[in-house]
């Protein structure tokens, strides 16, 4: 089974805002694991306008399906959305 993997852009305007959000984030995490957290990625095509990149791998889509649409992460996901401008994608692997 192929492991599916979430990227989320998130250009962040309220700090102390993304601190709430990530403590309650990691007590949701699933079974994530966190590959990628990245303030500065390197650019190779088109524009980037966020200020933080992460990127989740999960032992399947379903996974990451089931762990972004759960009551516990939806309220994490809630303060983010107040603190940032995001964009997420969930995707498989090969």
């Amino acid at each position: 089974m192929a492991k599916g993997y979430v990227i989320i852009t998130e250009d962040i305007k309220d700090p102390e805002g993304m601190a709430e959000y990530g403590k309650l984030a990691m007590k949701a995490m699933g079974g994530a694991t966190i590959l990628a957290v990245d303030t500065a990625p390197t650019v190779i095509e088109g524009e980037w306008p966020a200020t933080q990149t992460v990127v989740l791998e999960f032992e399947s889509v379903a996974a990451a399906s089931e762990w972004y649409y759960s009551e516990a992460y939806q309220q994490a996901a809630t303060i983010r959305n107040r603190a940032a401008v995001c964009n997420g994608v969930i995707v498989s692997g090969f």
